[in-house]
């Protein structure tokens, strides 16, 4: 039970705060904080993440990248270009590595607003960092485990964020439903988020890309992240930018 709770709670605290701030804010910039807010969030993305943390910047760019060339050669993670999962995985990570490490010839414009907080970039980073994570993982699971079976959820901590990436950009460019057309092959991949906190409404997010709720076109989609960015706006930590139903670029 405690290892199902620790699972549990790392796999929803990363995909929390990859969707609210890597997607909505750092690609989308669907609401602002001040600086001060921002990097408190970029230490919760660390813990949330951990050794698998993705870079606020990076992420937000390449993201942006993604919606302005869906489906095309110059999308970084379609699966109309890629052979397969890992195939598309790989060609990300080396879109990813190529701006983390100022290696692109990205145009300014995708890269305008993105938040950059560069000690904590330098420090996710790390692989020494990495590994740590990684160890206190296994020394937690080796402390708690009841079962050796219960280990093979290791490799779903080391690589969380890259996981959940991969669910949304193989398995919802590939499966589910639509309810609207758009010029690529961005699905509802379930009729109800449970799993990833409303980022698996990826064809209503394709063809709405600056509104912060991702559901709520039928009756069954609920966006469980939009209720607390609604909070999060009442208790001034955020502004929302209501009504912001285009597309980013």
């Amino acid at each position: 039970m405690i290892i199902l709770l620790f699972f549990l709670t790392h796999w929803y605290l990363s995909v929390l705060m990859q969707t609210l701030f890597l997607h909505r804010y750092a690609a989308h910039q669907m609401f602002t904080m001040s600086k001060g807010w921002e990097k408190v969030f970029y230490i919760l993305t660390f813990i949330g993440q951990g050794s698998s943390f993705l870079s606020p910047r990076a992420y937000g760019i390449m993201h942006r990248l993604h919606h302005a060339h869906a489906d095309t050669d110059q999308d970084p993670h379609s699966p109309d270009f890629s052979r397969n999962l890992v195939d598309m995985m790989w060609k990300t990570r080396t879109y990813y590595n190529d701006i983390l490490n100022n290696r692109d010839s990205i145009p300014a414009k995708y890269k305008k607003g993105v938040p950059n907080w560069e000690f904590m970039e330098w420090l996710g980073d790390r692989w020494p960092v990495r590994i740590a994570w990684g160890t206190a993982y296994t020394l937690f699971y080796i402390q708690f485990a009841t079962s050796p079976w219960l280990f093979l959820l290791l490799p779903f901590h080391f690589f969380m964020g890259p996981v959940h990436g991969a669910i949304i950009n193989w398995y919802a460019h590939r499966y589910g439903y639509t309810n609207f057309k758009v010029n690529d092959t961005a699905k509802n991949l379930l009729p109800f988020d449970f799993l990833m906190m409303g980022e698996s409404y990826h064809n209503n997010h394709h063809k709405f890309g600056g509104r912060a709720n991702f559901g709520g076109f039928r009756w069954h989609e609920f966006d469980p992240a939009y209720p607390l960015l609604r909070l999060l706006n009442r208790l001034r930590i955020i502004k929302l930018r209501f009504g912001r139903d285009e597309a980013y670029m």
